[in-house]
């Protein structure tokens, strides 16, 4: 699904609501997402999932057009673990 189609469901489900105010409140939900990450918390949706993120140390790579040997500094990643009730309903049958 993209944000787009997120937008349509939310929109389908909510006649009430302009479409302006979905796509508002879609946007705020992703900005506070990427806010609470960005200063290093976690987001819990409880039968959803945590989003938080990890370090990866820094590493040695290989440049594939080159072959060239590479520093690759420290940075941290986005990590999503899915809750109980996502992956029963994932694993279905």
């Amino acid at each position: 699904m993209i944000r787009s189609e997120l937008l349509q469901a939310l929109a389908r489900e909510n006649p009430e609501l302009r479409i302006e105010d979905v796509e508002r409140a879609v946007d705020t939900f992703f900005d506070e997402v990427a806010e609470s990450l960005a200063e290093g918390g976690r987001v819990e949706l409880r039968g959803f999932g945590a989003f938080s993120t990890r370090q990866r140390e820094a590493r040695k790579g290989r440049n594939p057009r080159t072959g060239d040997t590479v520093s690759v500094p420290e940075k941290r990643v986005p990590y999503f673990k899915p809750g109980k009730e996502m992956r029963a309903r994932l694993n279905v049958g």
